[in-house]
């Protein structure tokens, strides 16, 4: 087991007007004045007096019902939990209504490698809405209709979602980059009546048409009955049968609002599918209006006169998690290209033109920026910028260093939840500290805990991340099941509580840190290591850019330490020689554990992620076992299948 360090480094503090200043601190005032300066006991509110606190939050945000809900919270145990029976309400019509964002106010602000720079403001946005979602109604699209979208992050993209959203249907959105077979997996399980694309993009030096993709996509679609092309790609190959983005529209640009039950989907979200094919997490319109207002209002302290950027492509739930900086009163920064082009200062200088408050990265990009010895704070003038934030996995104690003296002494909110949630049920709160390598606390109406094998609560050491009540933004359900699949992949590892997959860590004052996966742990002779903990040693090396590790059990599975196998991308200019390889392993024993010295380790051009940024921990090791790669990893859903062929060339060596 890996102990907490009892004095973690810390990096920021709040200043002592915190609980006066921030959205958090006033929320607490209005609706728990005995709590203020207690985050603890807020905490503890919000999670054994839900009833209480989800009121509190719609109050706070204003949620606006065509009709009164009934009762709060109905039906039980979880995952049996249904939210505000009886309200009517729309997610894009709280959105519009700007919350702070005057009609000339710049409502997004638009960077991309495929065209000029771009804004809207609410008033035109709000135009925009009503054009298109009168032109989608006359494509034939209506409630509960699926409306999928091939689409980059561009303001197009977000008038198209809300205006799916504004006539009751649904939205599914795939990023360009994705392969054919990946976006058909997907779609396949909603059958979409309309389909949105570009004809191609820019990807820093690389032109991408995607004439060819688009129609293999439509071939696999027969429930589609339309099809719309953005032109974005000059000179790209015209997409045939199709109607042009311009030509969507109706006499009346004013934008209606149909009013849905309170859990009525409002889009779904994909799991990563690298495995098999990819869960369809269907979210309603509730539940993300609630949610994302109090995550983004109250624990990132976003409202007017902000600027919200958050790396992501339209195949990321983080993407959906950026649009909703428009429910607070927020603009919202998009950018569409390839991060590195020209090189890794690309975002920050991103951040410093738009005058971005709160920026968001993945922690591999943070780890990267970190390896190539940026320092975006003396080249760029960031002064507007006021919080940094990290996903997509845990941020190792060197990511946090870097940013504290690279980037500025800012706030750090690594967070951590997913697609299943669309939000974060662990991260920071405006009101507490940061620490060096953890999470300062689990969110507001997040009943988040670490359970041992007993299922029983631990504390200062790892445990397996549990929910054990329930939230209005789990899943409404996933699509086309009768709840048994939704039930098989969440509550029957501990009955009635939902089990997550990660391995979590929270020591006596509540900071989290998570571990990795709990289908990805290297377990040696009874000593059980998280990977993310093996990462944050290897990757401190400075030969070392990134890195994958599994543990291959022995396969009589009689309990011995089997075989633990370390694969290293190198930094620029570096070698993964046997000097480098002894001062890893090396490493690795002094401040891990004598038992998990790597057994071999592999230089490798790349660790093969997915397209949000997540390694494979778990195909990689299914392919090192002998699994046929067809059906240890769908490649489609990869950043770059290629970088899978280092590793079955390791597999064939082995399984010679």
């Amino acid at each position: 087991m890996v102990a907490v360090s009892p004095e973690p480094e810390t990096l920021w503090e709040p200043a002592p007007d915190a609980w006066a200043t921030t959205r958090l601190g006033g929320f607490a005032a209005r609706h728990r004045p005995d709590l203020v300066g207690d985050y603890a006991g807020l905490h503890q509110w919000s999670v054994t007096e839900p009833d209480q606190f989800w009121t509190a939050v719609w109050d706070e945000f204003d949620i606006q019902s065509a009709t009164e809900p009934r009762q709060v919270r109905f039906g039980g145990p979880m995952p049996a939990v249904r939210w505000f029976e009886g309200a009517t309400l729309n997610y894009a019509a709280h959105v519009l209504r700007g919350s702070g964002l005057a009609a000339d106010d710049v409502a997004i602000v638009c960077r991309s490698q495929s065209r000029p720079d771009r804004s809207l403001t609410m008033g035109a946005l709000r135009e925009e809405v009503g054009r298109v979602a009168s032109g989608l109604r006359a494509l034939g699209v209506g409630r509960g209709d699926r409306v999928a979208a091939f689409l980059p992050n561009v303001e197009e993209t977000v008038v198209a979602f809300l205006a799916t959203a504004a006539i009751g249907a649904v939205w599914s959105s795939c990023a360009p980059e994705f392969g054919p077979k990946a976006v058909i997996d997907r779609w396949s399980q909603i059958e979409p009546t309309v389909l949105l694309t570009i004809d191609g993009y820019q990807h820093g030096s690389k032109r991408i048409e995607l004439s060819s993709t688009v129609a293999t996509i439509r071939a696999g679609l027969p429930s589609l009955t339309a099809t719309v092309v953005l032109p974005y790609l000059d000179g790209a190959p015209a997409i045939p049968d199709a109607v042009a983005w311009g030509d969507l529209g109706g006499p009346d640009p004013a934008p209606s609002f149909e009013p849905v039950p309170f859990d009525h989907p409002l889009y779904v979200l994909y799991s990563s599918g690298t495995t098999g094919l990819p869960k369809a997490i269907v979210h309603g319109h509730g539940g993300m209006l609630l949610e994302h207002a109090k995550q983004l209002g109250l624990h990132f302290d976003l409202g007017p006169g902000d600027r919200f950027f958050w790396f992501s492509t339209t195949g990321w739930m983080m993407w959906n998690f950026l649009v909703s900086g428009l429910l607070v009163g927020s603009s919202i920064v998009l950018f569409d290209g390839d991060p590195q082009h020209p090189d890794l200062s690309t975002l920050w200088s991103l951040v410093a033109e738009t005058g971005t408050t709160v920026a968001g990265m993945s922690a591999p990009f943070i780890g990267a920026c970190r390896s190539a010895g940026l320092e975006p704070a003396r080249d760029f003038p960031l002064g507007a910028l006021r919080a940094v934030g990290s996903t997509g996995a845990p941020l190792p104690s060197e990511g946090f260093r870097w940013l504290d003296r690279s980037v500025g002494r800012l706030p750090i909110w690594s967070i951590s939840g997913g697609t299943d949630v669309c939000s974060a049920f662990i991260g920071g709160a405006p009101v507490l500290p940061v620490t060096v390598g953890s999470m300062a606390c689990r969110q507001l109406g997040w009943a988040v805990d670490a359970f041992g094998p007993d299922g029983q609560p631990v504390r200062n050491r790892d445990g397996e991340l549990v929910i054990t009540a329930p939230s209005p933004s789990m899943p409404v359900g996933l699509w086309g099941d009768d709840g048994s699949r939704y039930r098989t992949t969440y509550f029957d590892r501990f009955n009635g509580v939902w089990h997550h997959g990660d391995w979590l860590t929270i020591d006596d004052a509540d900071r989290c840190t998570i571990r990795g996966r709990s289908d990805a742990t290297l377990n040696r002779g009874g000593v059980r290591l998280g990977t993310a903990d093996f990462y944050a040693v290897v990757e401190a090396d400075d030969a070392v850019a990134d890195s994958l590790v599994v543990h291959l059990e022995d396969a009589d599975d009689a309990g011995g330490p089997g075989r633990l196998v370390l694969f290293v991308a190198p930094a620029e200019g570096a070698e993964i020689d046997d000097a480098v390889r002894r001062r890893l392993t090396a490493a690795v024993r002094a401040e891990l554990s004598p038992r998990h010295g790597p057994d071999r380790i592999v230089e490798v051009p790349a660790v093969p992620r997915t397209l949000s940024g997540k390694k494979l921990e778990v195909p990689v090791k299914r392919i090192l076992q002998g699994v046929p790669v067809e059906q240890a990893a769908a490649t489609g859903a990869l950043a770059d299948p290629s970088a899978l062929d280092p590793y079955i060339a390791v597999a064939k060596e082995d399984h010679q």
